[in-house]
């Protein structure tokens, strides 16, 4: 049975970089005082679906983005390591989304493409943490959903066999398609970049990001290698409603972001004697840090 997965991967500011200019006055993130980076659990998604996509001849792998112009690369690499095409969903309207505002935009986009047989994200991003995304995308497309994804067993006969991770062990679970999917950075890590398809799609790119001057290099090849076409796609474009999209349509306002260091302030060196291990230990018992 042939497949259409659709991928939700996002494009994130490194926060193992964050410094005094990672927020603007307005509480959103600074993306241009951070490097950008694929968020790491999205990449587990990737390689889930590609998994898919070698298991079930004629399936499609698509993945979908929303950000500025930039996080086209998170399609080019997905593009790179076996996926058919992708979206970038980008419009100034869209900025500032939380992830109701985000939700509500990638679950329009997924209309557009239509319905798909399987759609999967990363458990969560590294800017946000809130793991709340994949869930909502799913609530608003009226879709199953399992989350912490470990592993696709099988696909067969219209249900899905996975994986999963709970507290204290692993839960096998069989559900019916479609369904939305969350996948744990526990998963696979995601196949490299293959080089036939490196330069397949070097030139891959969305129309926001080609001059208009009229000074593009290889313009002939986007007329004759339509794959080479990334589709890009406005609120207008995705029938969004503006008061959903952005700030407009996020209620949930970050007020700082800080990079902690944990440093110790005073430690005690112990030997292996008994009579000191047992002072410690009534130490931790009587300050109730244990016990």
């Amino acid at each position: 049975m042939s497949l259409k997965i659709v991928v939700l991967a996002k494009q994130v500011p490194d926060t193992r970089n964050v410094g005094k200019d990672a927020m603007t006055p307005e509480g959103t993130v600074n993306r241009a005082a951070l490097p950008a980076i694929f968020n790491p659990e999205d990449l587990n998604a990737l390689e889930q679906a590609l998994r898919l996509k070698d298991q079930h001849p004629g399936s499609t792998v698509h993945l979908l983005t929303m950000g500025p112009p930039r996080a086209t690369d998170i399609v080019r690499e997905g593009l790179f390591r076996g996926a058919d095409g992708g979206y970038l969903l980008t419009d100034r309207a869209f900025a500032g989304a939380d992830t109701l505002a985000t939700s509500y935009a990638l679950s329009q986009a997924i209309k557009k493409i239509g319905a798909p047989d399987i759609v999967l994200c990363g458990r969560q991003a590294i800017d946000g943490d809130t793991a709340q995304v994949g869930p909502q995308v799913a609530q608003k497309l009226d879709l199953n959903q399992v989350t912490y994804v470990t592993n696709v067993d099988s696909v067969a006969d219209g249900k899905i066999t996975l994986t999963r991770s709970i507290d204290g062990g692993i839960e096998r679970v069989e559900a019916p398609l479609p369904i939305l999917l969350t996948v744990s950075g526990n998963a696979a890590p995601c196949r490299p970049r293959n080089a036939k398809l490196v330069m397949k799609y070097k030139r891959a790119s969305a129309p926001m990001e080609r001059p208009t001057d009229g000074s593009l290099p290889y313009a002939e090849e986007y007329e004759r290698k339509p794959y080479l076409n990334i589709a890009q796609w406005s609120v207008a474009d995705v029938d969004g409603d503006l008061e959903q999209c952005g700030l407009a349509g996020s209620p949930t306002k970050v007020k700082a972001v800080q990079n902690i260091v944990f440093k110790a302030k005073e430690s005690k060196r112990l030997t292996a004697a008994d009579a000191e291990v047992e002072d410690l230990i009534k130490e931790l018992l009587d300050s109730h840090t244990i016990g």
